[in-house]
């Protein structure tokens, strides 16, 4: 496996990320981290599991889980340079919260990206703070130039009677 600023590329995504990746640098986004693989079929489709840090939030690990086509599932149905939008997100607590210095705003800021097809398709994670429930918010989506996706997966990190330091003062 070989990651390039948040941009994983294993041997099947190799032609699709190598590209991508010169097209990421400079993302600063944090860097994911292969925790299992489940093979799913006889052709080798497999669903990846990674570990991604909030590199802006001490303490709070997220799962993203997401399929990996097969070079076999690649020839039978064709579209060699993409894969599928699906994907699923669990954040927990996995030590003491520090915030740094988070976008407040209600679009959030990008945690996390890779790419899923050649150039244009991108898994991303997003984090959100909601301020009047104290709960950080994380959102992983596919973001496409057009024909956006709906699949979405969303998981949340309660902060209320939680010991959190906020680098920058708590906000009001």
């Amino acid at each position: 496996m070989l990651e390039l600023i948040g941009l994983k590329l294993t041997g099947r995504k190799l032609i699709g990320g190598a590209l991508a990746a010169c097209v990421a640098l400079g993302a600063g986004s944090a860097v994911a981290e292969e925790v299992g693989k489940v093979g799913v079929d006889w052709v080798g489709n497999d669903i990846i599991i990674d570990a991604i840090k909030d590199p802006k939030v001490d303490g709070v690990t997220c799962h993203v889980s997401y399929f990996d086509r097969s070079v076999i599932d690649r020839l039978h149905k064709g579209n060699w340079f993409e894969h599928p939008s699906d994907s699923s997100i669990s954040c927990r607590q996995t030590g003491p919260i520090t915030i740094g210095d988070i976008d407040m705003s209600e679009g959030g800021e990008e945690v996390f990206k890779q790419g899923l097809s050649l150039i244009w398709k991108k898994q991303v994670v997003n984090r959100i703070y909601d301020k009047k429930n104290e709960t950080l918010i994380y959102l992983s989506h596919s973001r496409q130039v057009q024909n956006g996706s709906a699949k979405m997966s969303v998981t949340t990190v309660p902060l209320y009677g939680q010991n959190v330091v906020w680098s920058n003062s708590k906000p009001k």
